[in-house]
């Protein structure tokens, strides 16, 4: 640490009391000085993540298409499911990239840290860096299917705006609230392996409360500021509605991006706290 890392709390005479300041206290710094180690690790994730499969990256594709085609035709041609802005196929697509997105980067990094035991307990690094890397090796997935929404919206005929420049936005912040709630079970996984057991579950439970499959009108307008609390809702609808058009949803914005920030914060110290602990207990 350098000066710069600390505050000045009491100056007494000659005696002067100094404090970590909060971004010494999360070594951030560190974290940056280790950037090309992150960068290793994400191409790594991403090797390993095709290696050995018959279809490498066509499962980009397959997964978000295959889950769009069954929820079309069971939600949208026979339960009616509304769908306000764009065809049915289109607004749950432009659903799915971004929850997918989330949800294998949640996944991923959730159990990252105990997957690399034999790295964290040979070497000294940022261990932050493990489930931030496996939160960037679920970008190129992410690209891959864009490149099918793109398609698709041209095929219905969905033109393109300027709000479009708006979506990286969103996916930026899908990125940060994986990565925070991935600090957090990270953090618990290895102090308790049952939690690599709940994910699964959370992450099916998180989706049914997520306006993927439906718009955000079916909630009913007494309950949507607590159901944008949700950080997914904020993304999912402000990506959407980028893509297919429609007033941004600026409300759900911004409770959303609050509370991403918040899990954010409280994963990055709650890591923090406990990594010392990983290569004894991991």
């Amino acid at each position: 640490m350098t000066a710069s890392d600390f505050t000045v709390v009491e100056e007494s005479g000659e005696v002067v009391e100094l404090v970590p300041s909060p971004a010494a206290a999360l070594r951030l710094r560190e974290v940056w000085a280790y950037r090309e180690l992150l960068f290793f690790l994400i191409w790594r994730d991403i090797r390993v993540k095709y290696k050995q499969t018959a279809l490498g990256v066509v499962w980009a594709i397959l997964q978000p298409t295959a889950l769009m085609a069954v929820f079309s035709l069971f939600l949208g041609k026979y339960a009616h499911v509304p769908s306000p802005n764009a065809p049915y196929p289109v607004m749950v697509l432009a659903g799915l990239l971004p929850w997918q997105l989330f949800a294998q980067a949640l996944a991923d990094s959730s159990n990252s840290v105990v997957a690399s035991e034999r790295l964290i307990t040979k070497v000294y690094f940022p261990r932050m860096i493990v489930p931030a890397a496996a939160v960037g090796a679920a970008v190129p997935d992410f690209c891959i299917g864009f490149v099918v929404l793109l398609v698709m919206m041209r095929y219905f005929g969905i033109p393109f705006t300027i709000q479009i420049l708006a979506a990286p936005l969103f996916v930026g912040l899908a990125l940060v609230a994986a990565f925070g709630v991935g600090l957090w079970l990270s953090a618990l996984n290895v102090q308790y392996r049952d939690v690599r057991h709940a994910i699964g579950f959370l992450t099916q439970a998180w989706m049914f409360v997520t306006p993927i499959v439906y718009p955000v009108s079916v909630i009913p307008h007494q309950w949507r500021h607590f159901y944008a609390l949700n950080p997914m809702v904020g993304v999912i609808e402000g990506f959407r509605r980028s893509m297919l058009g429609g007033p941004l949803p600026e409300k759900f914005i911004i409770v959303s991006v609050v509370a991403t920030f918040m899990i954010l914060l409280g994963g990055l110290y709650y890591f923090r706290r406990m990594e010392h602990t990983f290569a004894d207990v991991i």
